[in-house]
C-alpha cells in the first residue's frame, strides 16, 4: 500500500508541473482541451493514475495493522513528491497571497477584494473572488500577511504550503490524543486522516487552509474531552457486578472470611504462599496474570455510575471517586485545573474558528464533549452550565483577542455573505436553483431561482443544525459535530472536495461506521482537474439534476425518520 500511494503521489506532482496551477489562468479548461492541447493524453493518464492510486491505496490500507510510525512515514511519503511543485488542484492559494497583501497595506480583506489595493499578483487571482472580501477569519488573515510581507509571490506560496505542512504534522499529534480519549485505535484514525487522498493533493498540493482548522480544532476537542477512563482495573479496587475480588493475604496472616452481597463468602487461606485472589462473578480473569480483561469504560451518569449495578454500596461509593466518575467513561478534571483545561480548549476551538468560520458550528458540540452531555437535573444542568461557559468563554476570548490584536475588528464575522457568487453543481442548493432554472429556460422563462434556494437552505441549515444537537446532546457528541459540518457542506452556497475533510477528521475519532462517507471522499477527488477546474464544468446542467434528485432522496429520508437523519 505505502509504494502504491508513493507511486500516486509521484504521477500527481508531475502532473502539477505539467497542467498544475501556474500564476497565469487558463480559459476555457475542460477533459478534451486539455486531451486536444500539447501532451494532453498524458497529462490526463498521469492525473487519473495518480488520484486513483492514492485512493486505492487508502482504501485498502484501512484494515492494515501497523504501528503509528508506519502510518507516519507512509503520510510522510505520499505527500514529498509534492512538497516542491506548482499549486495542484486550485487557485485559492494565489488568493491568500493577495488577500495577505491587502492585510500588510493597512486594508481589511474582511471588509474589502483583493482589488480595493489592487494586490500586485491580482491576474493570479480568478475573477469571481476578485471583488469579494476574504470568507476567512482573523488570525488566517493575520498569516497571510506574514507570508505577503516578504514582497514576492513565489515565497508567499512557499509559505502558505509551509503552513500546510505544519498543519498535517499537528494532525499527527492531535489525532492520537483526541482518539486516545474517545476510546479509537489511534493507528485507525491516523490512516484515515493522514493517509487520505485530500492530504497530499488539496492540503498540501492546494496548500489549503483546512489542515490548519483541523489541527487546531482536534487539538481543542482533545483537551475539553477528558482523560478515558483506563481500562482494565484500577489501582483501586472498582465493584462488579458479583462479589469483588478478594485481596491476598500475607503468610502468616489469619484467614478473614469475605462475605460480599451475594454468594457466601470465600475465605482466603494463610498458610503457606500469597493466596491468589479470587475472581468476581462476570469477565473471566486472564490467566497469566490474574487479572479481568481489558474493556471500554461503561458510560456513566453520576460520580458512582462506573461501578457495576450489583455492586455493593460501600464498593460503589469508592470507586467512583477512584477512577474519577465522568459521563460517558472518561475522567472530569475539577477544580480550577480543570477550568483552566477546558478554557484552553476552547481557546484552540476559537483558534480553528478564526481561520476558517463555518468550524464554529463545532463549538456547541464542545460544550457537550466538556459537560459529559446534558442532563435535564440540576446536578446536570449546573455540570452543563459551569463547564460550557469556560469552553465558550475560551473560545470567545480567543476571537475577540485575534481580532482587536490583529486591528481587524469583527468584520470578518459576515464576510462569508460574500462568498456565494460562484456557481457550481456541486453544491445541492446550488444544484437545484440551476435546475430550476433550466426547466424555466425550456418553457421560455428567464429566471434565476439560484439566490432564493440559497436562502432557503441557510434556513433548513440553521433547523439541521439544532435537530442534531439536541440529537446527541446526552452522547457521541463528536459524532454529532461531525453530521453537523456534514450538514454545512450539503446546505453551503458553494462546496469543495476539500471541505470533506472537516468531516473526515471528526468521523475518523469516533466509532461511526463510515464506509459510505469514504466512498463519497474517492469520488469526490475525480471532481477537481489539476489546474484546479471542475472536471464536469460542460455537463453542469445534467449533474445539477442528478444533485437535485440526490437531494430530494436525503430530505425523503429525512422525513420517513421520527428523529433526525444520522447516517450510520
Amino acid at each position: 500500500m505505502r509504494w502504491l500511494g508513493f507511486a500516486g503521489s509521484v504521477c500527481a506532482g508531475a502532473d502539477a508541473v505539467l497542467f498544475g496551477a501556474p500564476t497565469w489562468i487558463r480559459r476555457g479548461v475542460s477533459v478534451m482541451s486539455i486531451l486536444r492541447g500539447p501532451h494532453g493524453v498524458p497529462i490526463m493518464l498521469l492525473w487519473i493514475a495518480g488520484v486513483t492510486a492514492l485512493c486505492a491505496a487508502w482504501w485498502l490500507g484501512r484494515r492494515l495493522t501497523v504501528s503509528r510510525r508506519w502510518i507516519l512515514v507512509t503520510a510522510a511519503l505520499w505527500i514529498a513528491p509534492l512538497l516542491l511543485v506548482p499549486p495542484l488542484a486550485s487557485r485559492d492559494v494565489y488568493a491568500y497571497a493577495c488577500q495577505g497583501s491587502l492585510f500588510d497595506a493597512g486594508l481589511n480583506p474582511s471588509v474589502v477584494g483583493i482589488s480595493a489595493q489592487p494586490c500586485p499578483w491580482i491576474e493570479s487571482v480568478s475573477v469571481v473572488w476578485r471583488d469579494t472580501p476574504t470568507p476567512y477569519g482573523p488570525l488566517w488573515i493575520v498569516l497571510t500577511g506574514l507570508a505577503a510581507s516578504f514582497g514576492s509571490q513565489a515565497v508567499a506560496v512557499a509559505i502558505f504550503r509551509l503552513y500546510a505542512v505544519l498543519a498535517v504534522a499537528g494532525l499527527a499529534v492531535a489525532v492520537p490524543a483526541l482518539a486516545r480519549r474517545t476510546g479509537v485505535r489511534e493507528e485507525r484514525a491516523l490512516w484515515l486522516v493522514l493517509c487520505c487522498p485530500l492530504v497530499p493533493v488539496h492540503m498540501v498540493g492546494g496548500s489549503h487552509n483546512d489542515a490548519l482548522t483541523m489541527a487546531l480544532l482536534l487539538a481543542g476537542l482533545a483537551l475539553v474531552t477528558g482523560r478515558r477512563t483506563p481500562a482494565g482495573p484500577p489501582a483501586v479496587p472498582v465493584a462488579s457486578a458479583g462479589p469483588p475480588a478478594v485481596p491476598a493475604v500475607p503468610a502468616g496472616a489469619p484467614a478473614v472470611p469475605v462475605a460480599p452481597a451475594g454468594p457466601p463468602a470465600v475465605p482466603v487461606a494463610s498458610a503457606g504462599p500469597p493466596a491468589v485472589p479470587v475472581a468476581p462473578a462476570g469477565p473471566p480473569a486472564d490467566a497469566a496474570s490474574g487479572e479481568l480483561p481489558a474493556t471500554d469504560a461503561a458510560p456513566a451518569s453520576s460520580s458512582g455510575a462506573g461501578a457495576g449495578a450489583g455492586a455493593g454500596a460501600g464498593v460503589g461509593a469508592g470507586a467512583g471517586a477512584g477512577v474519577g466518575g465522568g459521563p460517558g467513561g472518561r475522567v472530569l478534571v475539577g477544580g480550577w485545573r480543570g477550568t483552566g483545561v477546558l478554557v484552553a480548549g476552547g481557546a484552540l476551538v476559537g483558534a480553528a474558528i478564526a481561520v476558517k468560520t463555518t468550524v464554529g458550528v463545532v463549538l456547541p458540540f464542545a460544550v457537550l464533549i466538556a459537560a459529559g452531555g446534558l442532563e435535564l437535573n440540576r446536578a446536570g444542568l449546573l455540570r452543563f452550565v459551569r463547564r460550557g461557559a469556560a469552553v465558550v468563554g475560551g473560545a470567545l476570548a480567543a476571537l475577540a483577542g485575534l481580532s482587536v490584536v490583529s486591528g481587524l475588528g469583527f468584520g470578518w464575522a459576515v464576510a462569508l455573505s460574500g462568498a456565494g457568487e460562484s456557481r457550481s453543481w456541486t453544491s445541492p442548493p446550488t444544484a437545484v436553483g440551476i435546475a430550476v432554472n433550466a426547466v424555466g429556460k425550456w418553457f421560455g422563462a428567464g429566471i434565476d431561482v439560484v439566490p432564493a434556494v440559497r436562502t432557503v437552505a441557510l434556513v433548513l441549515l440553521l433547523g439541521t443544525l439544532v435537530g442534531i444537537w439536541w440529537r446527541f446532546r446526552r452522547g457521541d457528541a463528536l459524532r454529532g459535530a461531525g453530521l453537523a459540518c456534514l450538514a454545512v457542506i450539503f446546505f453551503a452556497p458553494i462546496t469543495q472536495p476539500w471541505y470533506l475533510f472537516w468531516t473526515l477528521a471528526l468521523f475518523a475519532v469516533t466509532t461511526v461506521r463510515m464506509r459510505w462517507f469514504e466512498l463519497t471522499v474517492v469520488a469526490s477527488m475525480f471532481l477537481i482537474l489539476p489546474n484546479g477546474d471542475g472536471a464536469w464544468k460542460p455537463l453542469q446542467v445534467p449533474f445539477a439534476f442528478l444533485v437535485t434528485g440526490l437531494a430530494g432522496w436525503v430530505a425523503w429520508r429525512t422525513l420517513r425518520r421520527p428523529g433526525p437523519a444520522v447516517p450510520s
